[in-house]
């Protein structure tokens, strides 16, 4: 229930984004027809894009959420960060469009710009740090790989923005010979959102091959698992990520002259007292183990 509650948030966060980037398309395409720019046009353009990334993180969060079953009996959390990766290569698709239309705004300049487009991309800017930071905290808050990559997609539409500020700003004030300065300063801008998109890529692309969650993370488990009354040590413990939650195999040792019912009754507890940690697992298979005399 507590991942499906983190899962529901989730995507509400999301939905409120794609109405956003749905108000600011219309706002900046309006925008770029008034005040002659072309870059901000071709911003609310992508701006529609980014509302279909943003339904496929939704869809992702949406299928995660769901408890296991029969086909699936480790549950649906890989569709949070298959949704992720193919957001973050929607990223890459569109940063790759971005820096197209860059060189065509450089190798063929148009008409300066209007100076009143400036306060429309302050604006836009302003909202989409504010959303992006948003979905960071609630990364945070869900361990949602999806969440993240969605933040950062908010982030690089603030960069390109801010790029067509410097861009717009420079061509008004240089006036004549400076209108190719929005492409040069939006070519930056491609640069910077490829390079970042590198690395959420890899991030998704490691959650979906169970990649060993951090040394620290793994350390928790086994001091939370070795606080159970009767429990010698801790032998193996594997964990990996299952979209909003993490899955955990863990070898405790005890007793041997223990009986199997006294056994089986440890294992249930150190089950139940990782379950209930603040440690995001939603399920636990515990081996029981001799321990060394």
């Amino acid at each position: 229930m507590a991942c499906k509650r983190r899962a529901q948030a989730g995507a509400a966060l999301v939905s409120r984004g794609i109405v956003l980037n749905a108000l600011l398309a219309v706002l900046k395409i309006a925008g770029g027809i008034w005040g002659n720019a072309y870059a901000l046009v071709a911003d609310g353009i992508e701006s529609l894009l980014d509302i279909i990334s943003s339904a496929l993180v939704w869809t992702g969060l949406r299928v995660a959420s769901r408890p296991p079953d029969t086909n699936h009996p480790y549950g649906h959390g890989k569709a949070e960060p298959l949704a992720g990766i193919i957001v973050a290569l929607l990223t890459f698709a569109a940063a790759g469009w971005i820096a197209w239309r860059s060189i065509n705004q450089i190798t063929a300049p148009s008409h300066s710009p209007h100076w009143g487009t400036l306060p429309l991309l302050a604006c836009v800017v302003s909202l989409k740090l504010f959303y992006s930071r948003r979905l960071r905290a609630a990364e945070g808050t869900t361990g949602s790989t999806a969440l993240g990559i969605e933040a950062w997609h908010h982030y690089a539409d603030a960069l390109t923005s801010a790029a067509a500020f410097v861009g717009i700003s420079i061509a008004v004030i240089g006036g004549a010979g400076y209108e190719s300065a929005d492409g040069w300063a939006a070519l930056a801008a491609c640069l910077i959102i490829t390079w970042n998109g590198v690395g959420l890529f890899r991030k998704a692309l490691n959650d979906v091959m169970d990649m060993a969650v951090p040394g620290a993370f793994e350390g928790q488990v086994r001091a939370t698992a070795a606080e159970v009354a009767d429990v010698r040590g801790i032998d193996k413990c594997r964990i990996r990520k299952s979209g909003l939650s993490y899955l955990v195999d863990i070898h405790v040792e005890v007793d041997p002259a223990l009986s199997v019912r006294q056994g089986h009754d440890i294992a249930g507890a150190v089950k139940h007292a990782l379950l209930r940690s603040p440690l995001r697992i939603s399920d636990v298979l515990v081996h029981i183990e001799p321990a060394a005399r």
